[in-house]
């Protein structure tokens, strides 16, 4: 009696396929692979033989499966060993003084003070102070140097009464050359890291009591 390769392999697939169910994990394990292929030659049509080049097609077929899992094995690893190394970096910042790109700050001691930067030398720097609410509440002018400028605010709104302390406050940048094109590239806070949230992907700090995002600090102060 002649035994089709097909109908074989496809005894030993449900054998495995039944014998895999009742297993915790889904997975063509190297043993499940080996079981098909040492059943695919015991059984194959002696008249009718797998090829040479079949098998060593299901072999090379296999081996990059394989290889393929154990690469998305150990990107896993390396993405939590990542994770883990960013958030001790994270926890290095506390008690250091730094600069973040951002726009807000509390207000502190009856002052906020914040920077900015220009790509190149301004013509009009206008500057406008908001509340949590949007409301704003001051608007004057500011310096136009290439690169880094400074800007503090006393806390006063535009009548001269003096805001309470820590209200969030977020300042808006408007900078212009003589022909009237853009230049500001971001607007930073300086403070001192008090905390640090780990419950996202990138992990944040409390920068003068604001969130801010661990990989807009762009420089360590003290």
């Amino acid at each position: 009696m002649t035994v089709s390769a097909t109908s074989s392999v496809s005894t030993a697939t449900t054998s495995t396929s039944s014998s895999s169910s009742t297993s915790s994990s889904s997975t063509l394990t190297s043993s499940d692979f080996l079981s098909l292929l040492v059943s695919e030659l015991q059984n194959q049509d002696p008249l009718n033989a797998t090829s040479t080049t079949d098998f060593i097609n299901q072999l090379t077929s296999y081996a990059n499966f394989s290889q393929q899992q154990s690469i998305n094995t150990n990107l896993s690893s390396l993405a939590s060993s990542f994770s883990s190394l960013v958030t001790l970096n994270s926890v290095n910042y506390i008690g250091h003084t730094v600069e973040a790109k951002t726009d807000t700050s509390t207000l502190s001691n009856g002052s906020a003070t914040f920077g900015y930067s220009l790509s190149s030398t301004a013509s009009n720097v206008s500057i406008s102070v908001k509340d949590s609410s949007g409301n704003t509440v001051w608007t004057g002018t500011g310096t136009g140097n290439a690169g880094s400028n400074t800007f503090t605010w006393d806390g006063k709104n535009s009548s001269g009464t003096q805001l309470s302390d820590g209200g969030q406050y977020t300042i808006s940048v408007t900078a212009t050359d003589s022909a009237g094109n853009s230049v500001l590239n971001y607007t930073t806070v300086t403070g001192t890291v008090t905390g640090i949230d780990t419950s996202t992907a990138t992990p944040s700090l409390t920068v003068n009591g604001v969130s801010v995002s661990a990989a807009d600090i762009i420089g360590v102060t003290s």
